[in-house]
């Protein structure tokens, strides 16, 4: 079935070669250039929004999460060894420059789905259908253009969204002290906007300066 549906998305492609090179530009760079892009309007969202020492840590926790995902599909994708399908099926339209690595997962289905359930998790809906739409794309494009079998795609989605999942405990209860500690330090622009630290420092001062020293009572007699 799987080579099937390969066939036939190729199918497609070879009768559509207005789309070619879109989808040449999109399947190598494109889709992820625009995830990553993604990734740093949600962090920029997160750090001006009222919430952002939660928030701030979400959205760092969908980038890091990303690259530890395009980490563990290493070792996957040699223990598999899946050949790629223009290596072992004859006359296909190939719209990529030939890579001599395996093809499960594919790495970049494999951050598309690390970054669409990042962007989901961190509750920024706008930028998590954004980056579905992005990234369900970019692994049907990486099928259009030959280079991956749908299997191949489906298991890269799928490994991005679980490392997501599973590490995403341990990973925000790191992320979330080092955010509160970044707002007070020099570090501060990356969790919060300066407006905010300001008014953080400004309730911190008033409250300082509303702490009142306990007053000497009429009745204690005065020491001589």
């Amino acid at each position: 079935m799987d080579t099937r549906i390969y066939l036939d998305i190729n199918h497609f492609a070879r009768n559509t070669p207005w789309a070619h090179g879109v989808a040449s530009v999109y399947a190598i760079y494109g889709g992820a250039v625009i995830l990553g892009l993604l990734l740093i309007v949600a962090w920029w969202r997160a750090r001006s929004s009222g919430q952002f020492s939660e928030r701030v840590p979400a959205t760092i926790w969908a980038g890091a999460a990303t690259i530890i995902a395009v980490g563990v599909a290493q070792p996957i994708n040699h223990i598999v060894a899946r050949i790629r399908p223009y290596y072992t099926l004859h006359h296909v339209e190939l719209l990529v420059p030939k890579a001599h690595d395996y093809t499960f997962p594919s790495d970049h289905a494999t951050v598309a789905g690390a970054v669409i359930c990042g962007l989901w998790l961190s509750r920024d809906r706008l930028l998590a259908w954004s980056a579905t739409v992005v990234g369900l794309l970019l692994a049907f494009d990486r099928v259009y253009v030959g280079a991956h079998y749908p299997g191949d795609v489906l298991g890269g989605l799928c490994l991005g969204a679980v490392v997501v999942l599973v590490l995403r405990p341990p990973g925000l209860a790191i992320l979330r002290p080092l955010a509160k500690w970044a707002a007070s330090s020099p570090l501060w622009f990356f969790v919060a906007p300066s407006s905010q630290r300001n008014l953080r420092e400004h309730t911190r001062e008033t409250t300082d300066e509303n702490v009142v020293a306990p007053q000497p009572s009429s009745d204690t007699p005065l020491v001589s």
